[in-house]
């Protein structure tokens, strides 16, 4: 579309635009600029877009978003017809620019948000299966992967939520696909005003799996961390003319203790899952693969199983079984047959079986809560020692570091700290600050090996018959990032190098 088509309800400090251009596609990376393009000026965590202008406009920008005023220099040196449009935030203007490019998609599906400190990508996966067992036509972007309607594909942005430029396109890739079913997960990042990233996106439901301690270096307090979370909920109160808006609704944990403030944040009504809710499961028992459960909701219950393990994994199918009861009318009693099909998250308690005598799990759990879930459960399921290897990344919450030190060593036989993504951090003091947290009993060791490889090879050779080597922290991810680059990185591949050294598979 033109330029002042694009712009038409953007609130616009300064405008110089000696032509009306039409616009091919939407940057805020001036490597990613082409002819004939927008580039938005934006603010980042260790430079600043307005530095790139001029490289944006050699690469053919058509259009210049920016938030401070252009140097005069600057501004009479860009190519004669360059539109310059300044505004009051980059970011929240691009939101706006995105949504309107890709013709505003998120009109045309129902979109689900899932928010939480842990749980989201897991619950992002078992809404979209059930609505994909249902028969409806369902699409889902998650920090692990993404399926717009074809291949599922995976999420290499290392961004759980990206910036609206790729977030609309996704949406609009949806829309072109037929989809009309959307889940979308959506960090504290993602919905905080300061990235706008989800600003533009309207959803139909909203859902909080819990709101524990995490990226306090982002938010600066937990007050503003939940703030954040809660502007998905929000959300759900934008008026819109259209008849879906009546229907929207939110979904939060009754055990976790934010759901009433999330609820206060809504005039829609928001329903509530676990102890004492409209959704609760009872008699859990369970080991590393699989859970069995009585589940109950209002006039009935029944006994139910599923194959992901931890009771942790049950309260996210009890978000996901609500949220797709509230979206579709599907009684509780339809949904039960499909829960045993419903599969997990890759690198979500992921077991790497190579005939070796000992458990050896993959699992993504970086925050405190994920260890209290996970490591208790660990312990309860290992009769020899249980091993951990993890770290804390760099340029994130470090009040988070002691607190995981603490709970691994309630738990743990031996703790190898190890590198998780140090970014522009010493990885040695971000180890040392875990270890600060470690109140280590006779019996119990801990290494400091920040070479990740060199760390799961020594825990693997150290495990024996009925031990646990849990590896914690990366999951999924295809990187570690250092200040000098970035390593590939799989780790359930390296466990499993670390097997073959030790003879174990071929």
């Amino acid at each position: 579309m033109r330029l002042g088509e694009l712009i038409r309800d953007l609130d616009i400090l300064e405008l110089h635009a000696p032509t009306d251009p039409p616009i091919l596609g939407l940057a805020y990376d001036s490597r990613e600029v082409r002819p004939g393009w927008l580039f938005a000026a934006l603010e980042g965590q260790h430079t600043d877009g307005h530095r790139y202008i001029p490289q944006a406009v050699e690469r053919g920008a058509a259009a210049v978003l920016h938030s401070h005023p252009l140097p005069a220099g600057l501004a009479g040196a860009l190519r004669p017809g360059v539109a310059c449009l300044r505004v009051a935030d980059s970011r929240r203007a691009l939101s706006a620019l995105s949504d309107a490019f890709y013709e505003r998609p998120s009109l045309r599906l129902e979109v689900i948000g899932v928010t939480g400190t842990d749980g989201k990508s897991t619950t992002v996966f078992l809404i979209h299966q059930l609505l994909a067992a249902l028969g409806r036509a369902s699409g889902f972007l998650s920090t692990v992967s993404f399926q717009a309607g074809g291949e599922l594909r995976p999420n290499s942005l290392r961004q759980s939520t990206p910036e609206a430029p790729e977030v609309h396109a996704l949406l609009a890739e949806m829309v072109g696909a037929g989809l009309r079913y959307v889940v979308l997960e959506s960090t504290s990042h993602g919905l905080s005003e300061r990235t706008s990233r989800l600003a533009h996106v309207r959803f139909q439901a909203a859902v909080c799996t819990n709101v524990t301690h995490e990226h306090l270096e982002f938010h600066g307090t937990f007050e503003q961390y939940r703030s954040d979370k809660a502007n998905l909920f929000r959300a759900l109160d934008r008026e819109e003319v259209e008849p879906r808006a009546s229907r929207r609704f939110g979904v939060a944990n009754a055990e976790d203790p934010s759901h009433s403030y999330l609820a206060a944040q809504t005039r829609r009504t928001v329903h509530l899952y676990g102890k004492g809710a409209e959704l609760s499961a009872h008699d859990f028992q369970g080991d590393l693969e699989g859970s069995r459960f009585t589940l109950r909701w209002p006039g009935g219950q029944a006994a139910a199983g599923l194959a992901l393990p931890g009771l942790h994994n049950v309260e996210n199918l009890l978000a996901a079984c609500l949220t797709v009861h509230r979206l579709l009318g599907v009684p509780y009693d339809e949904l039960l047959p499909l829960l045993p099909g419903l599969r997990g998250v890759p690198g979500r308690l992921q077991a790497v079986r190579a005939g070796q005598p000992f458990r050896v799990i993959v699992d993504y759990a970086h925050t405190p809560e994920a260890f209290s879930r996970v490591l208790p459960l660990a312990r309860a399921m290992t009769p020899g020692k249980l091993i951990a290897v993890f770290g804390s990344a760099g340029e994130r919450d470090t009040a988070k570091r002691p607190l995981q030190g603490e709970i691994a060593c309630r738990h743990c036989d031996l703790l190898v700290l190890a590198d998780e993504d140090p970014r522009g951090e010493d990885p040695q003091a971000i180890l040392r600050e875990i270890a600060a947290g470690c109140r280590l009993h006779p019996g119990q060791e801990l290494l400091l090996e920040p070479d990740r490889r060199r760390a799961i090879h020594e825990a693997m050779r150290r495990a024996g018959p009925g031990d646990t080597v849990l590896l914690l922290g990366k999951g999924h991810e295809g990187s570690i990032l250092y200040s000098r680059g970035t390593l590939s990185w799989n780790e359930a591949e390296v466990a499993r190098e670390a097997l073959r050294a030790l003879g174990y598979g071929s």
